[in-house]
């Protein structure tokens, strides 16, 4: 309704349609006959009321008709939009290198934001540098390893703040637990202290901050379709992710000033770091080239904003789903009781035992890819795929949410079904295109490994510990499943579930 309602604003004013007209003109003619096949775009504003407020939908919808390889014109940009694995793996392999790069969003040029971005970034040696800190000392096999105990003792606190809950009779709000739970593991792995407590609102500002990010990041912007509307800001989504991103950037340069100074007052060996944040700025002292204060702040906005909302958003998804098919719950509370005992957390080296969790896990990624159109990529060259021209300049969606409710690849697609993976290698590590929740490619999400690590356990550990019931006046069959769409696809109404100590099923 917002983008409708600007659209109608925008067409009245005359004399700026005249000449966006003309300079859409111009882009049609550029744009070449080799297409791949969309529907016609209006004058002006192209196929934009197309949208609606389901972006992922609505394309989905379109494809059906057009294919798995179609182009829509969003004002002066030609768009390409994805929708089968197949196509995907020409996109994010295939011709990986023809498509590294990407548009950048007006809202992510908010305190320069976009210029330090990793996710951001074209391929470049500031890009690889972040690539390699991120692979080398916060991702790596080894640092995790090394960091498990901490996950482990974040999820035991969640555990004990469900069984005050529990005790008390209350519900719960699934969504905002798990995410104080990733916040604090990933503030103890960075500066070794908590920025959340379960029964504080210190989690629950951070999470509004951060999920304001990811909407205002993920939602259409006609700043974005007609560059000569950008300064103007019409619809306030650069003036907005000013204020978040000035919120989180003031949290973190608090961190590192009161980290610098403690070095400085008592010195501080390479071997005696404490944190993620000492192994940085160490990097940062012996190479200001490879990382800087800067950069360092601006990683931590990229980690904490996606390694956050994309976890809680998809444990929610799983819970909301289990708790729909009792079945499911029920066969997996049944592995994990069998496998490591009734009531017990669930260990990360437990996980590779318990082939119903993780089917539980794939399939929730299949209906619900935390990013749902994933992040746009940029056509860096004319490429030909499948006999239609992506012209250079072209913006490219890859949509994961309709790739995996694709017909032609699931049966009974749009039903929750964890058993079809049981008998399937399929994985969410960007090998099989038709499950991409992190993408594919060279620009495959670097996070991919800390997010499994964090998911089985924490689902897995809550299934075990407690049984669940809905809210009064509430039943599986009249769940609310409505999706708010942004760069992540969370629930529009959060899922409230009320704990009971679990009774063994066995």
């Amino acid at each position: 309704m917002e983008m409708l309602n600007l659209v109608l604003w925008f067409l009245s004013t005359c004399v700026l349609a005249i000449a966006l007209t003309k300079s859409f003109s111009r882009g049609t003619k550029a744009a070449g006959s080799d297409l791949p096949p969309g529907p016609s775009p209006f004058a002006v504003i192209g196929n934009l009321l197309e949208l609606g407020d389901k972006p992922h939908n609505s394309l989905a919808k379109l494809s059906h008709i057009y294919g798995p390889i179609m182009s829509l014109k969003f004002g002066q940009v030609t768009t390409i939009v994805i929708s089968s694995g197949a196509m995907a793996k020409e996109i994010l392999q295939n011709y990986d290198t023809s498509f590294y790069n990407r548009p950048i969003p007006d809202a992510l040029q908010a305190h320069q934001h976009s210029d330090f971005a990793m996710v951001w970034l074209p391929v470049s040696t500031p890009w690889r540098n972040l690539r390699k800190i991120c692979n080398s000392h916060i991702f790596s096999i080894q640092k995790l390893d090394a960091s498990q105990d901490l996950r482990r003792k974040e999820i035991q606190q969640l555990l004990a703040y469900v069984k005050e809950s529990c005790c008390a009779g209350k519900a719960i709000d699934i969504s905002q637990v798990a995410f104080n739970a990733s916040l604090n593991f990933l503030s103890k792995t960075m500066f070794s202290v908590d920025l959340a407590d379960p029964s504080s609102d210190a989690g629950r500002e951070f999470k509004q901050i951060v999920r304001g990010v990811m909407v205002e990041a993920g939602k259409p912007n006609l700043g974005d379709y007609f560059p000569m509307l950008r300064k103007l800001d019409l619809q306030g989504r650069r003036r907005r992710m000013t204020t978040y991103f000035g919120k989180m950037l003031e949290i973190f340069d608090l961190m590192i000033d009161q980290r610098l100074n403690l070095r400085q007052e008592h010195g501080l060996t390479d071997a005696e770091s404490r944190d993620m944040l000492d192994t940085l700025l160490n990097t940062s002292e012996e190479n200001s080239n490879q990382i800087d204060k800067n950069s360092i702040k601006h990683l931590f906005v990229e980690l904490f904003a996606a390694g956050t909302e994309t976890t809680s958003s998809t444990l929610e998804w799983a819970m909301t789903e289990v708790i729909r098919k009792p079945e499911a719950l029920l066969k997996a509370k049944l592995e994990i009781e069998e496998t490591i005992g009734k009531g017990k957390p669930v260990e990360e080296s437990d996980v590779i035992r318990l082939p119903y969790l993780q089917a539980v896990v794939k399939e929730t990624f299949r209906l619900h890819p935390p990013a749902p159109l994933l992040l746009p990529r940029k056509a860096s060259e004319d490429v030909t795929i499948s006999g239609f021209t992506v012209p250079k300049g072209a913006q490219i969606f890859v949509n994961a949410w309709a790739i995996g409710r694709d017909a032609s690849t699931w049966d009974n697609p749009n039903s929750f079904m964890p058993e079809r993976f049981l008998e399937s290698d399929i994985d969410v590590k960007g090998r099989h295109f038709e499950l991409i929740p992190f993408g594919g490619g060279r620009r495959i999400c670097p996070g991919l490994p800390l997010a499994i690590r964090m998911l089985y356990p924490m689902l897995g550990s809550l299934i075990n510990s407690f049984d669940w019931k809905l809210e009064d006046g509430v039943t599986p069959e009249n769940m609310d499943m409505e999706e708010k769409f942004g760069i992540t696809l969370r629930k529009a109404k959060p899922l409230r579930l009320v704990p009971t100590f679990a009774v063994s099923n066995i």
